[in-house]
């Protein structure tokens, strides 16, 4: 099931093509009726708000169950929500329809209870034009040993209608891996995960900084289950302070104002 959320990764490095080559149209994403009136003279950021929208979908043979809540700006007419919610909806169809076509080689006799995929999402940024969201993914594949627990991220700047990408945070060829790597690995060696056997999971590699976000604290960087840490553990988070990162932070950049 692992190949599921590995996908996402290359997704989100082409945005712009997920949503014009694998999301719908949100004719067949959730719509709700509006629409908001607004107000040209105040920016977009603050008049909109992201809610979450509920799916469920059960299937007798084979047996499982999909719930998510997906985010979404409800009746807002404008082109900057538009590909805010078809980004959050192409994630949604490409982690459900991965998952359908997993259950599409399962026994209609489950061997358990059956399976299950469970999506649910955090915004963790502060207010402002970037909305940053965190989704945890969790589920279980009928017959595996033990379920899955899963981190996707990503950041969108409401008020241009764009993903941001790790690139645009800091200066032009900044080493900002190497920073995150001797942050982290210094914060994880604290605890007590046996972190030592699975450094290299931490080390300054894009794929292992894929899981970041924009709060107010810090960057926060999520690691999944097994990658820094044995599955017991569960997934790691480590905060980057600002601070720490000032001397590569792009100057009016979208972390510019963080820094203190």
């Amino acid at each position: 099931m692992k190949s599921l959320y590995t996908m996402l990764t290359a997704v989100l490095s082409s945005l712009a093509l997920l949503v014009a080559g694998c999301a719908p149209s949100m004719s067949s994403a959730p719509t709700a009726p509006g629409p908001v009136i607004l107000n040209p003279n105040v920016p977009l950021s603050q008049q909109v708000k992201v809610s979450p929208m509920p799916f469920e979908e059960n299937s007798a043979e084979p047996v499982y169950t999909i719930t998510a809540d997906i985010p979404t700006i409800i009746g807002v007419d404008d082109p900057r929500v538009k590909a805010f919610n078809d980004l959050t909806y192409g994630i949604f169809q490409l982690f459900t329809g991965e998952f359908r076509d997993a259950m599409a080689e399962m026994p209609a006799t489950p061997i358990t209870t059956g399976s299950s995929l469970d999506m649910r999402y955090t915004l963790v940024s502060p207010p402002g034009e970037i909305i940053s969201i965190k989704y945890l993914v969790t589920g279980y594949s009928d017959g595996a040993a033990h379920p899955f627990h899963n981190v996707r991220t990503f950041s969108f700047n409401i008020e241009t209608g764009q993903s941001l990408s790790i690139t645009q945070l800091f200066l032009p060829n900044a080493n900002y891996l190497q920073a995150f790597s001797d942050y982290c690995k210094a914060e994880l060696s604290t605890r007590n995960i046996g972190f030592e056997a699975f450094a290299f999971g931490a080390d300054p590699l894009d794929e292992n900084y894929k899981n970041w976000n924009i709060t107010a604290d810090g960057l926060l960087i999520t690691f999944d289950e097994y990658q820094v840490a044995p599955y017991a553990a569960g997934p790691q988070e480590v905060t980057i302070p600002y601070g720490a990162l000032k001397d590569i932070i792009a100057p009016q950049g979208p972390l510019d104002r963080f820094i203190p």
